[in-house]
């Protein structure tokens, strides 16, 4: 059952590319906003504790419905559960999409479109230069993969029949997370997000992130250059430490990079350099979630998963 839902899942992920605006889901803006505001009324617990109630507030309605329909009609309304749960939990934007839409802009030379593109895959500002530009966009489309699809996916299926609550939670502590950060960034004074919630915020988000960032980082390695994303990885083994979604993010970028393996031609003009790379990262996601697709397969003939 498992197994089906996530390849529908999938393939509607790939199909529905009109309908993606539908997984920003802004109208949950408003009930985190609250939640925000309500968490300022107890500033004296530690800021995790309400992130988490928050996060399980948002998570109970899955939680019901999915416990609620259980195997009735032989597992089917489960399994449509299942589907619009994980399309929804997937994203919120399709990473080849932008992939494709960075490597236009890069084609046609409009310099104010390859900036807001480039800062749609990085989320966050983007470097002037056009090298550094280029690198930040390669790196980020493995750490995005990892955000918007696998982590998504590993959550799915490590819970077997729960696995829809598995993913709904992932995708809640990714919208908080988000929230937070958009607020304590805002010019606005009156926001009701301290510092200390928005770092809870993403403290638990990259506690959930940290297992599947590690098991992608192995897939880039088996799905591009072994060697160099190994000596990639021992490399940062000496970084300095920083937050567990910070330290995820490194690791995916360092080795993501790695196991691209592209090296410039001395003719090469930095438009082919920037449409190369990013096609090349892509082309990387999707190998490994192929790789992902046979192993999950494997495990389901196997009866390892539900």
């Amino acid at each position: 059952m498992t197994l089906i839902a996530l390849l529908i899942g999938l393939i509607i992920e790939r199909a529905a590319t009109q309908i993606f605006h539908w997984r920003r889901m802004r109208w949950l803006d408003r009930i985190i906003d609250k939640g925000f505001s309500l968490s300022a009324r107890v500033a004296n617990w530690p800021a995790l504790i309400p992130i988490i109630v928050l996060t399980v507030a948002l998570v109970l309605p899955v939680a019901a419905v999915t416990i609620a329909l259980g195997d009735r009609l032989f597992g089917f309304p489960h399994l449509i559960l299942a589907v619009v749960v994980l399309f929804f939990s997937l994203g919120p934007n399709d990473i080849g999409e932008e992939v494709n839409e960075y490597c236009s802009a890069l084609e046609e030379g409009d310099d104010e479109l390859i900036s807001q593109t480039a800062k749609a895959l990085v989320e966050n500002p983007v470097p002037d230069d056009p090298l550094e530009r280029i690198r930040c966009v390669e790196e980020a489309v493995c750490i995005q993969a990892n955000n918007r699809l696998f982590a998504v996916i590993f959550w799915f299926v490590l819970l077997g029949p729960l696995g829809p609550l598995g993913a709904w939670a992932y995708r809640v502590t990714d919208l908080v997370r988000r929230r937070a950060v958009f607020q304590v960034g805002r010019d606005e004074s009156d926001t009701t997000v301290s510092e200390p919630l928005r770092d809870a915020a993403v403290l638990l988000h990259g506690w959930l992130a940290w297992i599947p960032a590690r098991l992608t980082a192995i897939g880039y390695a088996v799905a591009g250059h072994f060697d160099a994303a190994l000596a990639a990885w021992r490399t940062g083994s000496d970084a300095p430490v920083g937050t567990t979604s910070e330290n995820s993010e490194r690791l995916l970028a360092r080795v993501g990079a790695a196991a691209l393996a592209l090296e410039s031609g001395e003719d090469e003009e930095l438009t082919a350099r920037g449409v190369r790379g990013a096609t090349a990262a892509k082309r990387l996601v999707f190998r490994l979630l192929l790789i992902w697709a046979v192993i999950i397969a494997a495990m389901t003939l196997y009866g390892w998963t539900v």
